[in-house]
């Protein structure tokens, strides 16, 4: 299981890496608000754990960021705060639990367990359209054909789409919700990844497609 770690309290972010690393998580660590966004719009995590106060970009702003692009990574949100108004501001925001610190170790552990379980379990991590399931948990596309594991930016087009089944996407709503408005990403990348997904589909012998409507946009649609 991979998890995000991101707080700019250097020497605490070492000290739970080592903890989680013993504890057989693999751990990527960021100090900044503006790279926990990066490292998350590129790779694929089963929890994130949060600091709110943070340089360039807080964890609330990260956490309401990811949720508008459909992320629904399970997120635990770490703060000195303690006020209630300020964990009802997270918890509204979409943070799946709330730490204040100082904490003990094994209640961090006991929280993350308990965050990527209830996640993998909800009904809503999966999504279904004809013979096609994606898994939000692990981030698999299964059809009769078998399953393959999505890379990142694949699977949130993916996700994007079974989200809004027989609805047009335009090609710039991909852009601007999964690189983001502020990338230097060309549009041509949707289309490689677009590209890249009907492949997939087709190898896992699924009864939908992607198909493209000229200068409106993209759409799962049932194969005749």
């Amino acid at each position: 299981m991979r998890l995000l770690l991101a707080g700019d309290e250097k020497a605490l972010s070492r000290a739970l890496v080592t903890i989680l690393e013993r504890s057989h998580y693999g751990v990527d660590a960021v100090y900044n608000g503006r790279d926990a966004l990066d490292y998350l719009r590129c790779g694929e995590y089963d929890g994130v754990i949060l600091d709110i106060m943070m340089p360039e970009m807080d964890g609330i702003t990260v956490l309401k960021t990811i949720r508008a692009q459909g992320s629904w990574v399970p997120v635990l949100l770490l703060t000195a705060k303690s006020e209630v108004d300020d964990k009802v501001e997270g918890l509204d925001s979409g943070a799946n639990d709330y730490l204040t610190k100082p904490f003990q170790a094994k209640e961090l552990l006991a929280r993350i367990r308990a965050m990527t379980r209830t996640a993998t379990a909800q009904p809503t991590a999966r999504l279904q359209l004809g013979n096609i399931t994606l898994d939000r948990a692990t981030f698999e596309l299964s059809g009769p054909g078998g399953a393959v594991r999505l890379a990142g930016r694949e699977f949130q087009v993916m996700e994007l789409l079974l989200s809004n089944p027989r609805q047009l996407i335009p090609a710039e709503r991909f852009l601007e919700k999964i690189w983001g408005p502020d990338s230097d990403a060309e549009i041509d990348v949707v289309w490689v990844c677009l590209s890249n997904l009907r492949k997939k589909l087709a190898g896992l012998g699924a009864d939908i497609t992607i198909k493209a409507t000229r200068n409106a946009g993209y759409s799962l649609e049932k194969l005749p």
